[in-house]
């Protein structure tokens, strides 16, 4: 059997359409392709109670309640725990934000807590 062959010439059947987007919209969709996601991660620290840190992440990060608490227990239980995932520049900001925000109220507390940036694999 023979393909079915259009002979109307009135009828448009999308061949050879070519389909023009804008550069600046181009340009956009290419760079949101590009850019590569890093995660923030959050260190263990014996110098912070499980309170500070539940209330830095719903401050800093807007964490509900209850995924505080399961970040802060895989903070103690691993060591450390990815906080958010995101671009690199607003991980680099999150990190010098948890880097800023300041000592706990405990004794002994030097300094805010440690947060590094790693990219995503």
């Amino acid at each position: 059997m023979a393909p079915f062959q259009n002979d109307d010439p009135y009828q448009d059947d999308d061949a050879g359409v070519t389909t023009v987007v804008p550069k600046k919209q181009r340009q956009m969709e290419q760079q949101a392709q590009r850019q590569p996601r890093y995660n923030v991660l959050l260190w263990d620290s014996d110098d912070h109670t499980f309170e500070y840190v539940e209330k830095m992440l719903r401050e800093l990060f807007g964490h509900q309640k209850e995924q505080c608490k399961k970040i802060a227990d895989l903070v103690d239980k691993d060591g450390k725990a990815v906080v958010l995932t995101t671009t690199r520049e607003h991980a680099e900001l999150k990190c010098e934000q948890i880097h800023s925000y300041g000592k706990d109220d405990i004794e002994g507390s030097k300094g805010s807590m440690w947060s590094t940036i790693e990219p995503v694999e």
